[in-house]
């Protein structure tokens, strides 16, 4: 079956079904081995604006001029 076969009845259910289906989904996806390009236990670096300056600049200098133009 494929995806767009069960998409439609998927769309009918509920919202309470749609969320018990994404759960038994994502426990399926559990049991799964090599499901994610992650390792476990291994570090990843993920950027985020901290000590972004310059960034931090351009966002305020947004804002100032959004709150100014309402």
């Amino acid at each position: 079956m494929t995806l767009a076969e069960v998409l439609p009845s998927a769309r009918l259910l509920s919202a309470t079904e749609k969320l018990k289906l994404i759960r038994i989904l994502a426990e399926d996806l559990d049991m799964t081995e090599d499901i994610s390009p992650l390792e476990p236990f291994k570090t990843y670096d993920l950027p985020t604006p901290y000590d972004s300056f310059g960034a931090g600049a351009i966002l305020m200098e947004k804002l100032k001029q959004s709150t100014s133009s309402h």
